[in-house]
């Protein structure tokens, strides 16, 4: 059970004092006022009302940090979902959302139960930065419309090209005073970072466009002009509406929110885990992020996942515990009680900049060019899911991307499997040299060599990927020994493929007459060895080290003419 027992019980049973607390407490305050205006951002780029973003950082927030698998992990709404929630709520509106938030977050909960969190985090790195760069174009193109205060003529188009096109033709209607915010925004939130990097830049920038808007008098797209401002209080909790057809309809939907939040919520652990020296239960953190999703679904919310920039955050804040997270649900809902007529005021402008200055920071140009420069096959995993996600689709890309990561790896691997053979030496001659056992050394061409037994030792991971390469070179095997040596101790794996090369092998030899001994097989290998040799033919023969099995091949092979006379 420890595997699933969250992290606040283990911050408690080490024992809470104050101070921890204090430190808690400046953290969460800082994580929420950087996550204030980010959940507005994303929520109204992701087609909903900024209230829902709200209501999706407080409840989501204090679950995930409640029953979470990280200290430092902080849950909310992000930008890399954006994207599947405008698609899913132009589709099937909020209640399909709403609905497949709920069942997205039932998968991630059964994940976390069967221990499935540790294959999650097999996604290549090309293939993440990949996405996460896609991810980022995309959302910087959502964004250019509400930026330099364009009006189009009908609908925004969801297709990347069609929509650089559309904002292209719309450019003579371009609002010289949105842009003047929302560049101002921008420029500031750039300007505070570089110059006072622990202060709250997004915030900071966010106010001081929109107290420019108002002074000015500025007649500009604001969140009370678009929405009606943000309620003051949180929804009451309700179960969503269901229906079998919209749940089928949504469940597409769902299967993406469940994947793509598992992959963000434990690199956002993984990334914490690296800051702090801490290491996360990635099991019971995805158990974590399905509750908090069915919670946050319950009021109306949206996807919720562990948010790597407010993790981060978290931790140069100096967060101690999950105290900090569940603080910093708090501090935003005491924001929404006290200070939601301010947010009508907000330009959407300037939270165009916020999101611009997000997409520039996901993008991760450094990881992106030292991928495209370390090799061609990193190269095409992360082109090829740059451009799916682009073009396509999110889901796409990742599976793609995550398909061809995968056979790269096997390719490697099994170019990292190794054959080689000589003669194996005369008994005599080695123990008379007093040499080391000949499964401990290489082969050495200098001693006297036995023409009757030939040595052929296999290194790496013998698999399926390898199995028809090393089976080839054991059919090429020029010489016709009378007996053969099959060292496999250096195989740290063999597969069911493997194993059938290695008996096919055997088969072969017993036609040609020849004797096959397999030096420093595993238990495990033989028994999946003896497996597929079957009970119909011989057994094989094993041996711990390859003088144990040159020394039996030699007693036998001496033995033979003797018997037959």
């Amino acid at each position: 059970m420890e595997m699933f027992t969250p992290k606040i019980v283990t911050t408690l049973r080490e024992g809470y004092d104050l101070s921890a607390f204090k430190a808690d407490a400046v953290a969460g305050l800082t994580v929420a006022i950087v996550a204030l205006p980010l959940s507005m951002a994303i929520a109204i780029a992701s087609g909903v009302s900024p209230d829902r973003g709200l209501t999706t950082a407080i409840v989501g927030g204090f679950l995930v940090s409640l029953f979470g698998g990280s200290r430092f992990q902080i849950g909310g709404p992000a930008g890399a979902f954006i994207l599947l929630v405008a698609a899913t709520v132009a589709a099937h509106g909020i209640e399909g959302l709403i609905v497949a938030t709920f069942l997205s977050g039932l998968m991630l909960a059964a994940l976390g139960a069967l221990r499935l969190g540790t294959f999650i985090k097999y996604i290549p790195y090309p293939v993440t930065v990949g996405f996460t760069a896609g991810i980022a174009v995309v959302i910087a193109a959502t964004q250019l419309k509400e930026f330099f205060g364009l009006t189009l003529a009908g609908a925004e188009p969801g297709e990347l090209v069609e929509k650089l096109g559309a904002l292209a033709a719309a450019a003579p209607t371009l609002d010289p005073s949105t842009l003047a915010i929302a560049f101002t925004t921008l420029a500031l939130i750039v300007l505070v970072r570089h110059f006072r990097p622990h202060w709250p830049s997004l915030l900071i920038a966010v106010a001081a466009g929109s107290i420019a808007a108002t002074v000015a008098g500025l007649d500009i797209a604001t969140i009370g002009s678009r929405f009606g401002g943000i309620p003051s209080s949180l929804p009451m909790p309700h179960l969503p509406v269901f229906s079998w057809d919209l749940v089928v309809a949504v469940l597409p939907a769902a299967v993406s929110f469940a994947l793509l939040g598992a992959i963000e919520s434990l690199l956002s652990a993984v990334v914490a885990d690296s800051m702090s020296g801490r290491r996360h239960r990635s099991n019971c953190e995805l158990v974590a992020q399905g509750i908090a999703n069915v919670g946050a679904s319950l009021f109306g919310g949206f996807c919720v996942t562990g948010t790597i920039a407010r993790t981060a955050t978290n931790v140069r804040a100096g967060g101690r515990s999950p105290v900090a997270g569940m603080l910093h649900a708090v501090f935003l809902l005491v924001f929404v009680l006290v200070a939601a007529p301010l947010a009508a005021y907000v330009p959407l402008a300037a939270l165009a900049a916020v999101l611009l200055f997000v997409a520039w920071n996901m993008a991760e140009r450094h990881e992106v060019f030292s991928l495209l420069r370390s090799s061609r096959g990193d190269a095409v995993v992360l082109t090829t899911t740059f451009l799916l996600v682009i073009f396509r689709d999110l889901t796409t890309g990742i599976v793609v991307g995550f398909s061809l990561g995968a056979l790269l790896f096997l390719h490697r691997m099994a170019g990292a499997v190794t054959v080689e053979g000589a003669h194996a030496p005369l008994v005599e001659a080695d123990r008379a040299d007093g040499d080391r056992d000949l499964g401990e050394r290489p082969f050495d061409e200098t001693l006297v060599r036995d023409p009757d037994i030939f040595v052929c030792r296999i290194s790496g991971a013998f698999f399926f990927a390898a199995a028809g390469s090393v089976g080839a070179v054991l059919d090429r095997i020029a010489e016709r020994p009378r007996a053969f040596v099959l060292d496999v101790a250096e195989v740290p794996l063999l597969d069911s493929s493997a194993a059938a090369t290695i008996v096919a092998f055997a088969r072969k030899a017993r036609r040609d007459g020849a004797l096959l001994l397999i030096a420093g097989a595993s238990e495990a290998a033989q028994r999946l060895l003896d497996v597929q040799q079957g009970k119909s033919a011989p057994p094989l023969r094993f041996t711990a080290t390859v003088a144990e099995a040159v020394a039996a091949a030699r007693a036998e092979l001496d033995a033979a003419p003797a018997s037959q006379a």
